[in-house]
């Protein structure tokens, strides 16, 4: 009879010492999934949040120019080239984006005729840039001035 009772208390330490390294194992697993999904979600609340921002700035100041028969500048997009061998998270780049588009949004409404070409490539090349403690050299490659402003930058 003792020799019952003490293989069934191996048995029972055994199942509950397995039965605690799955929940474990589970909680783990589960912990793992949702801050993946969790880290989608912000990209995505990020990203809206910038096209939001863009689009209001835009509507006001078109409507601020309306009233003119001008070509004036009614977008700005921004073509980021990233170096080889540099991350390029999504996150960063909507970092870049959203500090690009901050400088030059007071360019929207504004006549293309009044608009120095020079004047817009220096506002942000050869500029630096700190994002999550790394640094981001930008250079502009690239200018066109027209109804949707577009500008390519190279981040170094």
């Amino acid at each position: 009879m003792g020799k019952l009772r003490k293989g069934a208390l191996k048995f029972i330490i055994c199942f509950i010492t397995g039965l605690l390294a799955g929940v474990l194992m589970s909680a783990v697993a589960l912990s793992l999934i949702v801050s993946y999904r969790m880290d989608n979600y912000y990209k995505q609340v990020s990203y809206l949040e910038n096209i939001i921002r863009d689009r209001d700035e835009r509507l006001e100041k078109l409507e601020k120019s309306i009233n003119t028969q001008y070509l004036v500048i009614k977008d700005i997009e921004i073509n980021l080239i990233f170096e080889k061998g540099e991350n390029d998270d999504e996150i960063i780049k909507m970092e870049i984006e959203k500090t690009i588009k901050e400088k030059y949004k007071t360019l929207l409404g504004k006549e293309v005729k009044t608009v120095d070409a020079h004047m817009v490539v220096e506002v942000i090349d050869k500029r630096i840039l700190k994002i999550e403690g790394k640094e981001y050299k930008l250079q502009v490659d690239k200018l066109i001035l027209s109804e949707i402003m577009s500008i390519w930058v190279k981040v170094i």
